[in-house]
């Protein structure tokens, strides 16, 4: 349930927009590595807008523009989309996947402990991650925050372990969402202001050197912010990379909620009716709509 304050506990992460420069690649990229399909299409203006996901699930959408200049590693945007499977053999299967296809970059693997992933970079420079979690019931706190960390973890050893080749067979029906999404910003007090204060969601790691993590509802993290490769940014420029940060949540009384913690701090928010969309501190756009919006709506707006 949501307060006046905080997001419902409910709330989770939709297709992450991305600004690619050459969308056949790209789509086909996340085809193979990630046994993604195409869902939807249609043209706006000179851009096209391709949806992809599993089933009917939304997992990210790009936006062919081409005329932009690629994605700088030092802007503020886009650390990585995180992936979530449910079970260690869909993880496994999708992680053996994307490391055969040959534009791929393997940049490692880490055992945080509430959760265990592997990170890959795409065709354009924007970062993967493709994770399970650890039963929550497991998750512990330490001084008040959720204990996280970063762990070896021997991709070949969970590969071994974890890898069917029933699942490999059924990549594409695999379920799949976004679990969260990592963002780099200029600097982690803005962040925080904007992404705690204002969107909603509450500290669940501030101690993390350069980081922080915020989730609803005791999720070890729907966002990450960190300043690794970015601190001081300013405001983004045009460029390909990340497009739109998609939130859900359950009811449009939440949608009101949120419009008026944003009233209160002078921030600008348009109200499509089914979402509400901003802007965060470094132009990012973000997104906050009512789980179960469509395909439609989401390649309309």
């Amino acid at each position: 349930m949501t307060t006046d304050h905080t997001l419902d506990a409910a709330t989770g992460m939709d297709a992450v927009t991305l600004r690619v420069g050459d969308l056949e690649n790209m789509s086909g990229y996340y085809s193979a590595a990630l046994g993604l399909a195409p869902i939807e299409e249609r043209t706006r203006g000179g851009e096209v807008h391709r949806v992809l996901g599993r089933g009917e699930i939304p997992l990210v959408r790009l936006v062919h523009t081409p005329d932009l200049p690629p994605v700088n590693p030092r802007d503020a945007g886009l650390f990585h989309t995180a992936f979530l499977f449910d079970t260690a053999a869909d993880l496994a299967a999708t992680v053996y996947t994307a490391a055969q296809d040959s534009r791929t970059r393997f940049t490692g693997s880490a055992d945080h402990v509430v959760s265990e992933a592997f990170y890959f970079t795409d065709p354009e420079g924007n970062g993967i991650e493709l994770y399970t979690d650890r039963p929550r019931e497991t998750w512990q706190k330490v001084n008040g925050q959720l204990h996280m960390d970063t762990l070896p973890l021997d991709p070949n050893t969970y590969l071994r372990t974890h890898l069917t080749e029933q699942h490999l067979n059924n990549l594409a029906s695999t379920p799949g969402r976004v679990g969260h999404v990592h963002l780099q910003v200029g600097d982690i007090p803005r962040a925080q202001d904007y992404y705690v204060n204002v969107l909603g969601f509450e500290a669940t790691l501030s101690g993390y050197p350069g980081a922080l993590f915020a989730s609803a509802g005791g999720y070890h993290h729907h966002v990450g912010m960190n300043t690794w490769q970015s601190r001081g940014a300013g405001p983004r420029a045009a460029r390909l990379g990340l497009g739109d940060l998609a939130i859900t949540v359950p009811t449009r009384d939440d949608l009101d909620a949120l419009i008026a913690r944003m009233h209160t701090r002078g921030i600008q928010a348009q109200d499509l009716g089914w979402a509400v969309r901003s802007r965060d501190p470094w132009g990012t756009e973000v997104t906050v709509a009512v789980a179960g919006s469509t395909t439609e709506q989401l390649l309309g707006a």
